[in-house]
C-alpha cells in the first residue's frame, strides 16, 4: 500500500484532517498490516478549545497522525476551506467501524479507561455486535495521576498483551495527552481516543439520535442529558468558539478560503 497524503487545515491553529469515515478506517488498517505506530484524534470543538487553552494539549493535538473532524461544526468549517468531501469521522462510529473490521481480519483490541462497570458491559455489547471480535485486555484507571511505578505495570501488561489497536476513553485533553506521552513507550500500531464512546456503546449513556447527530445538535441533546457536567462546555465554551473562529476567518481573504 502506498503512503496516503492527507490534507490538513487549521482551526484556531489545531491541525484538522480532511477526511471521511471510510479514508479513516483504511488509514488506521494500513498502520497494522505496515505495522506502522500512528496515533488517532478525535477532534470536536470542546478539543480546539482545549488546545486554545492549553499549549501542551495543542501540541498532542497536532502530533498526532490523525486528527478527525468529530463535529459537524468542525465538518462545515473544512467545507468553507475548500474540502468539500470532508465527513465526520464520530468516535463512537470509528470505533464500530474499526471494530468490525477487526472481527474478519482478526485484529487484537485492548480498551483503556472508564470505570470497571462500563468495560464489561462495553466488552459484552462488542462481542455480541461483532462475533470473533478479540479484546485481548482492559484496564481502568483510577480517578488520579498514576504513579510512574503503576504506569510502568500497565505499559508493561499492554505491550505483553501485543495488541493492534489500543483504544483510550478518557475524555479530552486527557486521552490526548495519556496518547502524546505513551506514543514512544507502547507498542501497539495505532492508539485510538474516543472520548465517551465506550459510555456510549456500553449503552451507560444515552446517544442522540443519527438524524440529530447529523444536523449539528448533538450538543442540544448532550446538554439536556447531562446538564449538570455539561452546562459550561455548551454554554460558555461554544459561543466563545463561535467568536474566535469568526474573528480567524474575518482576518483571512475569504476568496483564499475557497480556492483552497
Amino acid at each position: 500500500m502506498a503512503e496516503r497524503k492527507l490534507n490538513k487545515f487549521c482551526i484556531l491553529k489545531v491541525k484538522i484532517s480532511a477526511i471521511d469515515m471510510h479514508d479513516a478506517s483504511l488509514l488506521v488498517e494500513e498502520a497494522i498490516l505496515k505495522r506502522q505506530k500512528k496515533y488517532i484524534c478525535v477532534c470536536p470543538v470542546s478539543t480546539i478549545m482545549e488546545c486554545k487553552k492549553n499549549e501542551k494539549v495543542l501540541t498532542s493535538v497536532n502530533c498526532a497522525d490523525l486528527v478527525t473532524p468529530d463535529g459537524m461544526a468542525v465538518v462545515w468549517l473544512g467545507r468553507i476551506h475548500g474540502h468539500k468531501n470532508i465527513r465526520r469521522v464520530y468516535g463512537p462510529e470509528l470505533m464500530e467501524k474499526v471494530c468490525a473490521i477487526s472481527a474478519k481480519s482478526g485484529y487484537r483490541n485492548y480498551i483503556y479507561g472508564s470505570t470497571q462497570d462500563v468495560l464489561g458491559k462495553l466488552k459484552e455489547r462488542l462481542a455480541k455486535r461483532y462475533p470473533g471480535l478479540i479484546i485481548n485486555g482492559m484496564f481502568s484507571p483510577p480517578f488520579r495521576q498514576l504513579t510512574e511505578e503503576e504506569d510502568d505495570k500497565i505499559v508493561e501488561e499492554i505491550n505483553n498483551n501485543a495488541p493492534d489497536i489500543v483504544w483510550v476513553g478518557l475524555g479530552s485533553p486527557k486521552q490526548d495527552l495519556w496518547i502524546y506521552e505513551h506514543r514512544d513507550r507502547i507498542n501497539a500500531p495505532v492508539m485510538i481516543g474516543v472520548g465517551a464512546a465506550f459510555d456510549f456503546l456500553a449503552g451507560t449513556k444515552p446517544q442522540a439520535p443519527r438524524w440529530i447527530r447529523g444536523n449539528g445538535f448533538e450538543w442540544l441533546f448532550r446538554l439536556v442529558t447531562e446538564p449538570k457536567r455539561l452546562w459550561r462546555r455548551y454554554l460558555i465554551n461554544y459561543p466563545l468558539f463561535v467568536y474566535y473562529v469568526l474573528v480567524e476567518l474575518a482576518s483571512k481573504p475569504m476568496k483564499s478560503l475557497l480556492n483552497k
